[in-house]
């Protein structure tokens, strides 16, 4: 079994950063991709951005490509999502999600991935 929790999230302004972590549990998460989605109210789950097992390949949403970084830390079983410059239309809750095949290369589809964390809410004022 894997446990996902997500944390960082808040409230900002336009313009501000956030930096967004989740630990995975298990002494074999350090093997299988990871990846960051977000929904907004009346909107659907979309892809913001996933990682390799080893960090070597990452994938990045268009409307997020140059502002947003995401990074791992195999040893700690840690995910990060460095957000800059961020806009109003990034408000969502962020999960992080992790695909149970190892080794397996980046995604940005959310059926491929087997278990996610239960959310933090991210809000950017005006």
């Amino acid at each position: 079994q894997v446990q996902l929790v997500e944390s960082g999230g808040g409230l900002v302004q336009a313009g501000d950063s956030l930096r967004l972590s989740c630990a995975a549990s298990g002494r074999t998460a350090n093997i299988h991709p990871m990846g960051w989605f977000r929904q907004a109210p009346g909107k659907e789950r979309e892809f913001v951005a996933a990682i390799s097992w080893n960090g070597g390949v990452t994938s990045y949403a268009d409307s997020v490509k140059g502002r947003f970084t995401i990074s791992r830390d195999n040893a700690k079983n840690t995910m990060d999502l460095q957000m800059n410059s961020l806009k109003p239309e990034d408000t969502a809750v962020y999960y992080c999600a992790l695909r149970w095949i190892a080794a397996a290369g980046v995604s940005e589809s959310a059926h491929e991935y087997t278990y996610w964390g239960q959310g933090t809410q991210v809000t950017v004022s005006s």
